[in-house]
Parts: structure tokens; C-alpha cells; sequence
């Protein structure tokens, strides 16, 4: 079951959820399934054998998490709390997705699973509570912590480039932070590819706790060179402008280094991981076809 199946990873899932017939899979909505409602989430265990959860749920708004903690503390904390009891109560793996919000952003080196974890802002508070919470309550749950997310489904830093570019002669992206852009699509084959490895019983993760990785495209880049990729992969003439975060203040801070390190997960699951650039490519190729 995927939890959170209209967000941009659930999509992206659900597009490749055909590819593996040996599953059966289920993708309520929110409207059907709502992370928070811990009642209606324990009927729908109830009703349904549910082997292994995918937890795609998460209040992603960055900045109005600032200003609506109660709600980001929920659905990203308590709700995950309460789903990893849930999950352990019907014998049921859990995989949840977190973010590179959980770290400081400080480092000059890429972040391992077991460096230090010091969110900078609401919404890195409220997923390492959920992370925490999760492990808590159901000490085999599966937490991937993934950067820079994006799609051709749902909303995301490409698709907003793209309209910008189409709407301006010019537009200023910040160059100071740096990360990994990560395309959902493939993310969702990674998890699959995990979930292929549990079904068979690969021994190799049996033995790592927390069951904590980090997944996200390979490469760094900043902001304003991920825009200007996407500038010159869409063929536009909008003039890209490189900015100091000072220069745009946001309600979040932004951490100014999330590089991920994700050695572990290739190690483990065998698992190989595409150039941030490469990706780009294949989604704008994507977009631009009206796929």
C-alpha cells in the first residue's frame, strides 16, 4: 500500500507499479486515507492484508510549516508515530520517506546515516520526529531520507522553473546551497528494488539498525545551476540570474549543504543510482512531450 499516492513519489509508483505484476498494490488518496485520522488508517488494516506500507504522506510546504507547525507536527510526526504502531501491530513492513531537512546543513562533506541530526527549520523538526517516532514504536521500519525531490507529477522546483521561464526574460535562483536534485521516478524504482530484495530475503540489511538510508541522484549542484540545467535542457531564453540566499529571504532557512552520501543503499541493495543531470533530461523530456 502506498500512502500519499497523489504526491509526486505516489505518482510516479503508481507508473510503475504495472512493471511488477507479482504485487498487488494499493493507492488510496488522502481524501480516502488521511495520515492523520489514526482510526480511519487502523480500519483500513483492518479491511485490508497489507504486507508492506509505503509512506509517501508528509506536509511538504516548507515555509507555511513556519507559521502552521501544529499541522506540520502531525502529519509528519504524530500520524508517522501512529502508522509505525499500526504497521508493527499487523505485521506489516513499513518504508517511510524523510528528507535531508533532518541535518544542519553546516557539513562540507556529504551526510552519512549516522552523522548528527540538527534541523534548521519546522518542517526538518516535525519529518525527524516522524523519523523518530516511526523507529519508536516499530524498530524494523525502513526510513529513506531523500533531497531536492522532483517530477512530472504534482508541484516541484522543475515545473516551476519551466513556467517561469515562460512567464519572464529573466528570473534570480539562489547559488549559496547546495544539494541533490532527485527525480521521484527513480526513487520509486529504487524502493521497488528494495522491496524485491525483502520479498527474497537479502540478509544484508537484516543486520543494520536503524534501517536508515539515504537516497537521492548522484552529483552536486546549487540551485542556480539546477535552473540553468533546466533553462538549456528546455531550450529557453529566460536570462538566469545567480543570487545570495541573503537575497531572498524565506519564513524556512534553508540548509546551505545537503549533500547526501548514499554509499549504503548502493551496498546494500545493489542498487545504482543515475546522474542528477542524466535524469533531468529524461523528466523534461517528459514534460515537454505532454507525458
Amino acid at each position: 500500500m502506498v500512502i500519499g499516492a497523489n504526491g509526486q513519489l505516489g505518482m510516479e509508483l503508481q507508473a510503475i507499479a504495472p512493471s511488477y505484476p507479482q504485487y498487488n498494490f494499493f493507492f488510496p488518496t488522502k481524501e480516502i486515507l488521511p495520515i492523520e485520522n489514526t482510526e480511519v488508517v487502523r480500519r483500513y488494516f483492518q479491511q485490508q492484508q497489507i504486507d508492506l506500507c509505503i509512506n509517501c504522506a508528509a506536509f511538504t510546504a516548507v515555509d507555511k510549516a513556519e507559521t502552521e507547525k501544529e499541522k506540520a507536527f502531525l502529519v509528519n510526526g504524530i500520524a508517522v508515530g501512529e502508522l509505525a504502531t499500526i504497521c508493527k501491530t499487523s505485521n506489516t513492513q513499513l518504508i517511510h520517506i524523510s528528507t535531508d531537512y533532518v541535518y544542519a546543513g553546516d557539513s562540507n562533506m556529504p551526510y552519512k546515516e549516522t552523522d548528527p541530526t540538527n534541523p534548521i527549520n519546522s518542517y526538518g523538526e516535525s519529518k525527524l520526529k516522524g523519523e523518530q517516532l516511526a523507529l519508536q514504536n516499530d524498530p524494523s521500519a525502513i526510513i529513506i531520507r531523500t533531497s531536492w525531490l522532483y517530477s512530472s507529477y504534482g508541484n516541484n522546483f522543475v515545473k516551476t522553473m519551466l513556467r517561469l521561464m515562460k512567464e519572464r526574460d529573466s528570473i534570480n535562483v539562489v547559488n549559496d546551497q547546495y544539494g541533490c536534485p532527485t527525480y521521484a521516478a527513480n526513487l520509486a524504482n529504487a524502493i521497488l528494488v528494495m522491496i524485491d530484495q525483502l520479498a527474497i530475503g537479502n540478509g544484508q540489511w537484516a543486520n543494520e539498525q536503524p534501517l536508515l538510508f539515504n537516497y537521492c541522484n548522484s552529483g552536486t549542484t546549487t540551485w542556480f545551476e539546477f535552473a540553468l540545467a533546466i533553462k538549456e535542457l528546455s531550450i529557453s531564453n529566460c536570462n538566469v540570474n545567480p543570487i545570495l540566499t541573503s537575497e531572498y529571504p524565506t519564513a524556512a532557512k534553508r540548509p546551505q549543504y545537503s549533500v547526501l552520501d548514499t554509499s549504503k543503499i548502493q551496498q546494500i541493495f545493489d542498487i545504482s543510482i543515475p546522474a542528477w543531470r542524466s535524469s533531468l533530461e529524461k523528466c523534461i523530456e517528459k514534460l515537454m512531450n505532454g507525458e
